[in-house]
């Protein structure tokens, strides 16, 4: 989970960059003939364009939802021209989106997939990301696409429910406490008056910016808006399964996630996608029937080095995982 109170890294520094390269194993000497790479999670395209430059014959798919990113995107890859396929899409509709551009189920070499929020989202008021500078709660990754914004869910929902959501995507143990709150004052339409309303009713023990150590009594409830404004752990699910049916045999799927939920989720499908049966370990005979699909590529999560967490403080919460689908 991100500090939005500390500063970002630049909004175009790719986190675990040469790790992404490694996993993925797209470095000129090692990818095959032309290969097929999906960026479901383009941004501003830094991870892209490095994958461009050790690819040499590569053609890549990047995906967004945030139209905003996919301009800087366009710009930063400009250079290599019919290489980059750039499409406003959700990464979850890779499936749909590629076929007419020549990625196509089955076939592609590499997916990446860099979750959640950028410093570009942090850095800009007006998108209601983050509290370090006062805007609109809106929250969303796609604006053009209409649904709730975090206004929406905060002045409608019942503290019951704004409760659930608090602890279920940002595990926030102060759930309740803060959801009464927030009824309380309604109505609430600014990240700043949000903070501060979290941050008044946050017991006093859990310490925090600003006047303490420690997260700041927002971030949990900031993240778990915008997960469930965004739907975010949903695509994830339901994306798993597409991203191995879109590999190769070889093929690698690479994901950076940046907390606790996104990480198990990512830890617990490798795991049962790697093994073949599923049964009980009691059960003398397998009836499930399960193949395994992935190889594991990371047992552990890589993490950011000392280095490159001084340089760029989004990459001290990164967990990148790899896997390689089987023939």
């Amino acid at each position: 989970m991100a500090d939005q109170s500390q500063p970002p890294g630049h909004p175009h520094t790719p986190v675990l960059l040469d790790a992404v390269l490694d996993g993925l194993d797209v470095r000129e000497a090692a990818a095959p003939p032309e290969p097929h790479i999906i960026d479901g999670t383009l941004g501003a395209g830094g991870h892209a364009s490095a994958i461009l430059r050790v690819a040499l014959t590569a053609r890549l798919l990047g995906l967004d939802r945030d139209p905003r990113s996919l301009d800087a995107a366009r710009a930063r890859l400009a250079e290599f021209g019919e290489r980059a396929v750039l499409v406003h899409a959700s990464y979850e509709d890779m499936a749909d989106v590629g076929p007419p551009y020549g990625f196509h189920p089955g076939r592609i070499d590499g997916i990446l997939l860099d979750l959640g929020l950028s410093s570009m989202h942090v850095d800009e008021p007006a998108r209601g990301f983050a509290f370090r500078h006062d805007g609109p709660l809106d929250m969303r990754f796609d604006p053009t696409a209409g649904g709730p914004t975090a206004a929406d869910l905060i002045n409608t929902l019942d503290a019951d429910s704004l409760a659930d959501i608090l602890f279920r995507y940002g595990e926030e143990p102060d759930s309740r406490r803060i959801a009464r709150a927030i009824v309380a004052a309604r109505p609430l339409h600014t990240t700043g008056v949000l903070a501060k309303v979290i941050a008044d009713a946050a017991r006093p023990s859990r310490g925090g910016k600003p006047g303490g150590r420690g997260i700041h009594p927002a971030t949990r409830t900031f993240q778990a808006l915008r997960i469930a404004v965004n739907d975010e752990l949903g695509i994830l699910e339901r994306t798993l399964p597409i991203a191995v049916g879109m590999l190769r045999p070889g093929g690698r799927l690479a994901i950076i996630s940046f907390h606790s939920l996104e990480d198990r989720m990512v830890k617990d499908f490798f795991r049962t996608e790697s093994t073949d049966c599923l049964c009980p370990p009691r059960q003398p005979v397998c009836t499930c029937g399960h193949k395994a699909s992935l190889r594991l590529i990371t047992r552990k999560p890589i993490r950011a080095d000392e280095a490159e967490m001084a340089a760029n403080p989004r990459s001290r919460s990164a967990r990148l995982r790899v896997a390689e689908r089987l023939g």
